[in-house]
């Protein structure tokens, strides 16, 4: 049994540090081994798109992403908005029917979803009713920059690139620690993309914004989410997902950890499946970088939540072995001690932060998975206030 609790804790370890440590660290080194691979674009290539806009009683803040939306810089005969509303309750449709009135020069159309079923079944939906070449998907509270189109589009230069993701930034990472943390871990985030879309593909987009072809368009079930289902789907048919972060969507991470702790609840609403989506990733003959990316960037980050757990109960176990295992366990207790300062105390201390804010995206992702397990994962989104 006493090799069995070793073999487990070097395993689960290696999973946290390789997560956190390893991966990032050998994906600076791949992309210098690539230095000579740039994103290409062809800023000729100006086809049909439709930006479609998926809301739920956002009154709050409709009117200005409908204002942002309209002064896009490309052409307007070839661009077309849709508002895909679901099952809002408040002022949202009203304040959308009234701005198309008044803004007949723009084809802008609202399809209302009868029953809400979250997002993701609001953009199947409303996509059976496009008919541009292709489709750019934004959130309500995000806005995006004019030429945020012209440069997805630019990025589509090939038949293989089915999916192209931009560049979320964080508007509010002064106004509290917890929006510091959220823009901190993003920045380091979108290096990593950078670097697997220049190489191969990436692993997962954002939901700000991003952009596929119409035909390339999949009915995902509702539960699912776009920034994590899209990319995989398309590696495993043999086709690219890249980032072009020169295309640019602004929006506020959650400033109280309440709200940034229920986002990360909900991007956990299927985080069992996520952990190895489809047993093909594992074929790295076929799939090459795609398999080392899924594993290093989203495998051993969907498992944290087992891993650390493991660690813990076997470093118990083993403590009395060695000093090595003694030290261990102290390091384990003194590093969730420093996120429970933080907690009561509340102080701005950086590290403090960073270490209470890694603590919540672990617990959330346990939350995520009793969730999954009980039958409580929902396909639906509450705003977080303090994004809006």
């Amino acid at each position: 049994m006493e090799l069995l609790f070793e073999i487990l804790f070097y395993i689960s370890g290696f999973i946290i540090v390789w997560a956190m440590i390893g991966y990032p660290i050998s994906i600076k080194i791949i992309g210098k081994l690539y230095k000579d691979r740039t994103l290409k674009k062809e800023y000729s290539h100006q086809p049909t798109v439709t930006v479609m806009v998926v809301a739920h009683n956002e009154e709050k803040v409709i009117l200005d992403k409908l204002n942002n939306i309209i002064e896009l810089d490309y052409p307007r005969d070839k661009l077309e908005f849709l508002i895909a509303s679901d099952n809002s309750t408040d002022a949202t449709n009203e304040i959308v029917r009234n701005f198309i009135v008044g803004h007949k020069e723009y084809n802008i159309r609202l399809y209302e979803v009868k029953a809400r079923k979250g997002k993701t079944n609001a953009q199947n939906e409303a996509q059976k009713t496009v008919t541009t070449e292709y489709l750019v998907m934004t959130d309500a509270n995000s806005i995006m920059d004019k030429k945020s189109v012209k440069e997805l589009m630019a990025t589509f230069i090939s038949d293989d690139i089915a999916y192209v993701s931009g560049r979320l930034s964080i508007i509010n990472q002064d106004i509290s620690d917890v929006s510091n943390a959220e823009a901190s871990y993003w920045d380091s985030d979108l290096a990593i993309r950078e670097i697997e879309g220049r190489v191969q593909t990436i692993t997962a987009g954002n939901g700000a914004l991003y952009a596929c072809r119409t035909t390339d368009y999949y009915d995902f079930d509702p539960i699912e989410c776009h920034d994590s289902a899209m990319p995989p789907l398309y590696a495993i048919k043999g086709k690219r997902a890249i980032a072009n972060h020169d295309a640019v969507a602004y929006e506020k991470a959650g400033e109280v950890v309440e709200d940034e702790f229920g986002r990360k609840v909900r991007m956990n609403r299927v985080i069992l499946k996520h952990i190895l989506p489809d047993v093909r990733i594992l074929n790295i003959f076929k799939y090459k970088w795609f398999s080392y990316f899924y594993f290093g960037h989203r495998t051993c980050r969907y498992l944290l939540w087992l891993a650390h757990l493991i660690v813990f109960i076997t470093n118990v176990l083993l403590v009395a072995n060695s000093l090595f295992y003694l030290v261990s366990f102290i390091l384990q207790i003194f590093f969730y001690l420093l996120a429970l300062v933080k907690m009561i105390t509340k102080t701005n201390n950086k590290y403090l932060t960073l270490i209470y804010y890694y603590c919540v995206t672990v617990v959330a992702q346990w939350v995520g998975v009793y969730n999954v397990l009980t039958g409580k994962a929902k396909p639906f989104w509450e705003k977080a206030e303090s994004t809006r």
